[in-house]
C-alpha cells in the first residue's frame, strides 16, 4: 500500500492532552502527535506555547468553548471531527490538562465510534498536579486525608452539587474545576454543611505558566478575595491547601501571589 493511498484511509483520532500550560510538562508522545498531525483541532485552554510547537504545515482548528459565555456547540465540535478524520488526515484533538477530566471526552469518542473511525487517548498532566506543585503541598498526607476528590463548579445543569457533608469533614481535600462563578455557591453548600470556615482555600490562576498566580483565601473570604484578586485565567479551587509557608503561620495572608 502506497504512502499516498494510505492518507486517504482514516486513520485513528488522536486525543491528546496538552498539560496545564507550559510546554517542558508535555509528554514525549503528545509531542510527537503533534508534529505528525495535518490537523489539530484544539481547545480555548490549551497555550500558546504548545500551540507554537505544532509545525507550520498543519491545519489550526479553534474548538474553543468558554463557560457561561458564547461558544462552538458540542454538536459542532463532534462533527468538526468526524468530517476531519474522514478525508484520510492525521487528526489531533487537543485538550488542555487531561483530556479525561472534565474534557467531554466520552461525548467526542461516541461520536467518533458512531461514525465508524477509531481512536486513541493520550493523557496528559492535569492541571491538579501543577497546582499542588506550585503550592509546595501534597494531595494526600498521612493523618491529614486518605482521598482527594476532583470536581467541577458547574456542570450542563448550572453550578454542580456534591457530596457537601463529606467534603465538609476536616482535612478533606478538593481541587475544583471551573468555579470561579460558583465560589458562592460552593462556599454556602460547605458551611451549611457544617465546614470550618477558616478551612484554607487557595486559587491557582494560570498554574505551570509564566503568568502563573498563586491567591490565599479561606471557605470564609473566599468570595470576597476572589472578587478583589480579579482572576480572568483558568484557575483551580485548592479546597484545604494553603501555600505550604502560609500553612506554617497562625495567620493565614488574605492575599498571596507568585508570578
Amino acid at each position: 500500500m502506497t504512502r499516498d493511498l494510505q492518507k486517504t484511509l482514516p486513520q485513528p483520532v488522536a486525543f491528546v492532552g496538552s498539560g496545564p500550560g507550559d510546554p517542558d510538562l508535555l509528554t514525549v508522545k503528545a509531542l510527537r502527535a503533534l508534529q505528525t498531525a495535518d490537523v489539530v483541532i484544539h481547545d480555548r485552554l490549551v497555550s500558546a506555547d504548545i500551540l507554537a510547537l505544532i509545525g507550520s504545515r498543519t491545519r489550526l482548528r479553534n474548538a474553543g468553548k468558554e463557560g457561561f459565555g458564547p461558544s462552538l456547540g458540542q454538536d459542532a465540535i463532534n462533527q468538526v471531527i468526524v468530517d476531519e478524520a474522514k478525508t484520510g488526515a492525521c487528526v489531533v484533538r487537543l485538550k488542555s490538562g487531561d483530556p479525561t477530566v472534565f474534557g467531554r471526552l466520552d461525548e467526542e469518542l461516541d461520536a467518533i465510534t458512531d461514525a465508524g473511525l477509531d481512536y486513541i487517548i493520550m493523557p496528559g498532566l492535569t492541571s491538579t498536579s501543577a497546582a499542588v506543585a506550585a503550592l509546595g503541598q501534597s494531595l494526600t498526607k498521612r493523618g491529614r486525608n486518605t482521598a482527594v476528590r476532583l470536581i467541577t463548579g458547574h456542570d450542563m445543569q448550572g453550578y454542580a452539587d456534591q457530596d457537601w457533608r463529606a467534603l465538609a469533614r476536616n482535612g478533606e481535600v478538593a481541587a475544583i474545576y471551573m468555579a470561579k462563578k460558583a465560589a458562592r455557591f460552593i462556599q454556602g453548600r460547605l458551611l451549611m454543611h457544617g465546614a470550618t470556615p477558616s478551612t484554607p482555600v487557595t486559587i491557582v490562576e494560570n498554574a505551570s505558566r509564566p503568568d502563573q498566580r498563586i491567591v490565599s483565601a479561606t471557605l470564609a473570604t473566599l468570595p470576597a478575595i476572589l472578587a478583589e484578586a480579579d482572576i480572568t485565567g483558568p484557575a483551580l479551587l485548592m479546597y484545604g491547601l494553603a501555600p505550604r509557608e502560609a500553612a506554617r503561620t497562625t495567620a493565614l495572608p488574605q492575599i498571596q501571589e507568585i508570578i
